[in-house]
């Protein structure tokens, strides 16, 4: 391979090593091991977000999730998405979410997730919104939401599935290799 095409491939590695995204660190309360912090970019007026991570049970014991609060919302809850009768349905989980021994409960798009509403700001891509989540055992857990692209799916994930988006890339079709 020849050095420029070399010199080429090498940045274009290095574009897409430094535009994705870094994830939030796992937190530690107790039994309890919380990772894949994340959150969605929000548009412009939105007032509301979710939150969506992962929280494992590594204890005998069960824990429970009784509650969330966030700085930069007025109102935070901890939601459940279902499927009822055909229609999905999202309702508050007011005595808050069973944690079980050796379980994992995650929180995703579509299924459970932290609500965050009447927001004071507008989530941007590369923010950091911290959390706190308050367990029955665990206590007070802060936690920071990685936030992603508008359209992500999953932590890490900038709305376009990570791929670079190679329209963008500079043109070298022309370019003669020696």
């Amino acid at each position: 391979m020849k050095t420029i095409s070399k010199n080429v491939l090498l940045a274009a590695f290095a574009l897409a090593i430094s535009a994705a995204p870094a994830l939030a660190d796992d937190v530690k309360a107790g039994d309890l091991v919380i990772s894949q912090a994340w959150s969605r970019a929000t548009p412009g007026g939105a007032k509301v977000a979710g939150g969506y991570l992962v929280i494992e049970n590594k204890g005998t014991t069960p824990d429970r999730l009784v509650s969330v609060s966030a700085d930069i919302a007025g109102k935070s809850e901890i939601h459940e998405m279902a499927m009822d009768n055909g229609v999905m349905k999202m309702r508050p989980l007011d005595k808050g979410l069973a944690i079980d021994p050796g379980k994992t409960v995650k929180f995703a798009p579509g299924g459970y997730h932290l609500m965050l509403q009447e927001l004071k700001g507008p989530f941007k891509q590369g923010d950091k919104v911290p959390v706190t989540l308050q367990f029955e055992k665990a206590g007070k857990v802060a936690v920071s939401l990685d936030v992603q692209g508008v359209g992500a799916q999953a932590p890490g994930d900038a709305g376009h599935s990570g791929h670079m988006d190679m329209k963008k890339m500079p043109d070298h079709s022309g370019m003669k290799m020696k």
